[in-house]
């Protein structure tokens, strides 16, 4: 087997990569998925208005003021509660509250960006976690959201 002069150098490139990223934690060297990563995120910075005692999204869009008032949102404890609002019947509702406004026309943060760190470097290594998960961070709703654009989420549950 001939190897071609740039071969070898080509090879220990990548070695070298490889043994880089393989220093930083997990989070940063393996894919993002909702079990190894999300869910403890959520459970961490969301569950107390988002957890077990939270209501569906259906029920909650049908008394949203009450809920509000006692500082309870759509549930998100479990992979489907969260995919509604990623890519089910609220698509990008996460995303579009979540955003830090990098993303947005006016340059201002989504209402729960806040809840993602208690300082700017926690909440930009979190949001960056859930861009990896989600895969196409898209601030579009339902209505206005494309089924290949709908297609390019991954949120992988595994």
């Amino acid at each position: 087997m001939k190897l071609y002069p740039d071969a070898k150098a080509y090879a220990l490139t990548g070695v070298i990569l490889l043994l880089a990223g393989c220093g930083g934690s997990p989070a940063k060297t393996s894919q993002v998925t909702y079990e190894n990563t999300i869910k403890k995120l959520v459970s961490a910075k969301c569950s107390n208005c988002h957890g077990a005692n939270a209501p569906s999204m259906e029920d909650y869009k049908k008394d949203k003021e009450t809920y509000k008032k006692n500082l309870l949102g759509p549930r998100m404890d479990s992979y489907e509660s969260l995919m509604v609002m990623v890519n089910g019947s609220d698509t990008g509702a996460i995303m579009r509250r979540l955003d830090d406004g990098a993303s947005t026309k006016d340059g201002k943060p989504g209402n729960m960006h806040t809840y993602l760190g208690s300082d700017d470097a926690e909440r930009a290594t979190n949001l960056n976690l859930f861009k990896r998960w989600v895969g196409s961070w898209n601030l579009k709703r339902s209505s206005e959201i494309s089924e290949e654009e709908k297609k390019a989420v991954l949120a992988p549950r595994g």
